[in-house]
């Protein structure tokens, strides 16, 4: 029987690894193309699919070739090496020559994301994918068919200009050209909820609290149901929410790089709220888990804004400050227009707008 390399050997811990460091990956992942669940690492998927395509080496009779195929495949699998023209070329000499010369057919009837047969075809084979979510389809689509059929750089005319014609990469074109367009016009429509801050930078995200009161008698606090605190947590980049007490009222700071220090007893791993028992940081008492369900139930809980996420368009990375009045008045105005949009769509489509007690809060 003809043994490939993944069924006697493969170096999973290893692989396991680098697999898990693709988490944290944002340029250049198809993952940032859309979301979708239970997608394959990459890495992962290019040491499979390898190890599955070439001959099974015995440890035995050949120790040294099958430790060097084994630490191939564990530095193959490093994002850094996924192109690596050396090692592709290398991986796709060994694949042939197991296959008679021929690039094998790699079927991935479930593709999902994607993430097998773009790895396969990277590997040079001849790749057949689909699946029945039509979402995953057209990510199967943007990500391994319509790169190779207009994504090969030629003459295309210059959008806008008279400048007659360039090499250019059409998909690359096509994709910035409309993505600049529904950039525009949703600027134009809803800019005036994203106002720039002083130095430029722009609301991208509002960080929110859940809160109920505190059902101590003697308190009456709102508690902002948190499980923790933190803002960022990298290797490089710690910044968190510090609540502290001020009367009977939970305010926050923001502590940590470029931000005021971040106090040494302070936990941020450590919040409000776990399995629904939530903790008064002004009196200490505690909510039970079926109290705090119940006042959600009876309308008795709300919500706070804490803290906006900036991001300037000539800077990398995000940063934070605590919400402010005007936040909350412009969250106002954006809901009261979402309203009227709603409103004059469901008009439109002759449907009548789903009643406030009929919608259900996860």
């Amino acid at each position: 029987m003809d043994k490939r390399f993944i069924e006697e050997s493969f170096p999973v811990k290893e692989v396991s690894v680098e697999s898990a460091k693709e988490k944290n990956i944002r340029h250049g992942h198809i993952s940032t193309l859309h979301i979708w669940w239970a997608r394959r690492p990459l890495a992962s998927s290019r040491a499979t699919n390898y190890a599955a395509l070439i001959p099974a080496i015995d440890p035995e009779k050949e120790p040294d070739k099958w430790q060097t195929t084994r630490n191939f495949i564990i530095n193959f699998s490093k994002w850094e090496n996924s192109q690596n023209p050396t090692m592709i070329e290398i991986a796709r000499k060994d694949i042939s020559l197991a296959n008679n010369g021929n690039a094998p057919k790699v079927l991935d009837p479930f593709g999902g994301g994607g993430s097998i047969p773009l790895e396969a075809l990277r590997l040079g084979c001849e790749v057949y994918s689909n699946d029945l979510n039509p979402v995953a389809v057209l990510i199967q689509k943007c990500t391994l068919e319509y790169p190779q059929k207009y994504g090969r750089p030629k003459e295309v005319e210059e959008w806008g200009t008279l400048e007659g014609k360039t090499l250019k990469n059409p998909l690359l074109e096509d994709v910035k050209k409309w993505g600049n367009w529904v950039l525009e016009e949703a600027r134009k429509e809803i800019g005036k909820f994203y106002p720039k801050e002083p130095d430029g930078s722009i609301p991208v995200g509002y960080i929110w609290a859940r809160t109920i009161p505190c059902q101590n008698p003697s308190c009456g606090a709102e508690i902002p149901l948190m499980r923790q605190f933190w803002l960022a947590k990298k290797a490089n980049k710690k910044v968190a929410l510090y609540p502290y007490v001020e009367g009977k009222e939970v305010k926050f700071k923001i502590v940590g790089q470029a931000y005021e220090e971040m106090p040494a007893e302070f936990e941020p791993e450590k919040g409000t709220v776990a399995r629904a028992v939530a903790s008064c940081l002004v009196c200490g008492s505690v909510v039970d888990d079926k109290t705090t369900r119940k006042l959600f139930r009876d309308g008795k809980s709300s919500a706070a804004m804490i803290a906006v996420v900036l991001h300037h368009p000539n800077r990398q990375g995000k940063t934070y400050r605590l919400a402010t009045d005007e936040d909350n008045r412009i969250f106002e105005e954006a809901s009261q227009y979402l309203e009227i949009i709603r409103g004059e769509l469901f008009e439109k489509w002759g449907m009548e707008p789903v009643p406030d007690e009929l919608i259900t809060t996860v």
